[in-house]
């Protein structure tokens, strides 16, 4: 790579190149005055899925100068041209689209159409493999951008399975025939592939030109390498095979082998079956937990309409969802609950018959709707205790359609039905397909208020539940998006020595998802967990130093934690905590410190240095490798 300005250049270029991507027109279907492209949702996808390279881009830009001043002495030139690999991939794709959306279908078009469809898988291919060779770890990158960058790369995993396998011969092989797919289409008149637009761009000088076209193009040495590359492994390809690659159709290049799910149930951000649609302001579907994702990251537009959310509220889709269910059940690809014809498969591979056990848990799920209140109180205690009991009973009372009744008594104003509703909740979750069933229920709403306002028990079965629900990572969106947090935080500050404990666990779980993290620090959390580590009994300092730990990353955060004078007692707790807390404590520390002079300056003040010395020779593995990577730190600081 070429020092300095020409890799700041290539930065711009590479967002340059992707809005280019972003701005195409997608022909929209029934619009007669625009072609109806053959590929429109292979355009739409390809779009969409770069699109959500802009904000990673952004934010390496300004780091990529220092990058290449580092990696010019100790890196290889393979490691360091990672980003060329990355411009083809994107120049690929922007001419690509231009191809795609130029092409009309004719009787005489198949050949062309499966080249096309080969170009997409390839160029899929060649996203996918370019962004796992980018060197992250040398990056500072926000947790939202990780988050971003790491749904692109699995979408283009998902898509890249969806075509099926390709290696590196047929890579190449496709992009080998780009030009004489581009030479057909100009001859029909259609011609409309783009020009690199580098010489159009002011802020791109010749030189650096040069440098992106041989990178992205190849130069001629390049091109025969190719070439050689493709014609040495097809000596070794049978003749076969190696005819059946390009003569497939373009419907085998696109379909799977497995059954195709209809595109109306599928998330237009995921590309996954929805299992729980919701309708945003603009009147698209998306799947909820993936939607809640992208505006927790500070999107306020519709990502396939890219209006702007006039509101943020999720209506669900009740009759897609209906659709999406009756689907399943017709096409068998419900998730297995391993209950079939009154028989439930044991570990070992055998089948108990549980018909009895059935009939007895369906007659009791009846009675949960009874009109007698006595009857209702009896048959919720019943189904605790036998929710209780095995997995077996878990799964049968699932399937009795027990979880939305009982959802809906979660609001129960009788103090005996509403704890032991919650309570057989917490129980059925702990089968992980039940998760998702009581999810799809709606049951946090219902949960957050017995836990703002239920008796002593109710409010610590409903963190527990809480905490059980949020093991599933979708899930941890959809409750964090709740009021579910601060009703958490609530609980950590005010409740049992027990409900604090579930409050702590269930809020450590749910702050490992970045956007709520800055929900619980709103919420207070960093108030609450200050009085934690500084309480005389010290009953719960582990768990104020776990969430703290995981909290400090997030800079919100950061900012409240230093500002709510923490940094003191963390330092305390490396002179006089148990060996499991200075290791927190040095970890949090280090967090804190990390790219901010102030609070390094802070904490060297404070006396530090001679707790982290002796936490590097004596502490565990964990302490001695942040207590050393503080202390060189506080020692670069003093060299300054």
């Amino acid at each position: 790579m070429a020092g300095g300005e020409d890799t700041l250049v290539t930065a711009i270029f590479l967002l340059d190149l992707v809005r280019q991507i972003c701005s195409v027109e997608i022909p929209v279907a029934g619009d007669k005055e625009k072609i109806d492209s053959v590929f429109r949702k292979d355009c739409t996808d390809l779009v969409r899925r770069v699109s959500l390279l802009t904000h990673f881009l952004e934010e390496i830009n300004g780091q990529l100068e220092k990058l290449d001043a580092l990696g010019s002495s100790s890196s290889s030139s393979q490691e360091m041209n990672w980003w060329s690999d990355l411009v083809a991939a994107l120049q690929s794709a922007n001419n690509l689209l231009s191809l795609a959306g130029s092409f009309q279908s004719t009787n005489d078009s198949d050949g062309t159409a499966t080249k096309i469809a080969t170009l997409f898988h390839g160029v899929t291919w060649k996203l996918e493999k370019s962004l796992a060779n980018v060197p992250y770890d040398q990056f500072t990158i926000s947790e939202e951008v990780q988050e971003q960058v790491a749904l692109v790369r699995a979408q283009l995993r998902r898509a890249t399975e969806r075509y099926g396998s390709m290696n590196s011969r047929e890579v190449s092989f496709a992009f080998s025939q780009q030009f004489d797919l581009d030479v057909d289409q100009a001859q029909k008149g259609n011609r409309l592939t783009r020009s690199w637009h580098i010489e159009n761009s002011g802020s791109v000088n010749h030189k650096v030109a040069e440098n992106i076209v041989i990178a992205v193009s190849g130069s001629n040495d390049s091109k025969d390498r190719n070439a050689d590359l493709v014609a040495s492994e097809s000596k070794t390809v049978d003749c076969a095979e190696k005819d059946s690659f390009p003569n497939k159709s373009s419907e085998d290049l696109k379909k799977p082998e497995t059954l195709k799910i209809p595109n109306d149930f599928l998330c237009p951000i995921s590309l996954e079956l929805m299992r729980d649609p919701v309708i945003v302001a603009t009147g698209q579907t998306y799947e909820r937990s993936c939607i809640q994702r992208w505006i927790d990251t500070g999107n306020s537009t519709c990502p396939k309409t890219q209006q702007k959310l006039e509101h943020l509220t999720l209506t669900p889709n009740y009759v897609l969802r209906s659709l999406i269910t009756q689907w399943c059940i017709e096409h068998k690809v419900e998730q297995p609950t391993g209950l079939a014809n009154g028989r439930i498969k044991k570990s070992d591979g055998s089948f108990r018959d549980v018909s009895g056990d059935m009939e007895t848990i369906q007659a009791t799920v009846r009675k949960i709707s009874s009109q007698s209140i006595e009857e209702r109180r009896a048959a919720v205690s019943e189904i605790r205790s036998l929710s209780k009991r095995s997995t077996d009973n878990r799964i049968l009372i699932a399937r009795a359609g027990a979880i939305p009744v009982l959802v809906n008594l979660l609001t129960s104003e009788d103090t005996s039905i509403q704890e032991n509703t919650v309570t057989a909740i917490l129980n059925l979750s702990i089968y992980e397909d039940n998760k998702g069933l009581i999810m799809l229920a709606g049951a946090v709403p219902s949960i957050v208020q017995v836990l703002r306002a239920g008796s002593v028990e109710a409010r610590e079965n409903a963190a527990a539940t809480l905490f059980s629900l949020s093991l599933v990572d979708e899930n941890k969106i959809i409750i964090g998006a709740s009021e579910a947090i601060p009703a958490l935080v609530e609980l950590l500050e005010n409740g049992s020595t027990r409900g604090k404990k579930d409050a702590a666990t269930a809020l450590f779980n749910l702050c490992i998802y970045q956007g709520n993290k800055g929900r619980a620090v709103r919420a207070g959390i960093i108030t609450a967990l200050l009085k934690m580590l500084t309480d005389s009994r010290n009953c719960m300092v582990d768990e104020a130093l776990t969430i703290l730990s995981v909290l400090a990353s997030n800079q919100e955060a950061k900012v409240a934690i230093v500002k709510a004078s923490t940094i003191p007692v963390l330092i305390d707790l490396l002179r006089t905590g148990i060996p499991r807390n200075k290791e927190n404590a040095a970890a949090i520390l280090l967090s804190l410190c990390k790219r901010d002079p102030e609070n390094l300056a802070c904490v060297s003040r404070l006396g530090a240095v001679v707790p982290l010395t002796e936490l590097a020779k004596d502490g565990t593995e964990r302490a001695n490798r942040k207590a050393t990577s503080l202390l060189g730190h506080i020692r670069r600081l003093q060299q300054h």
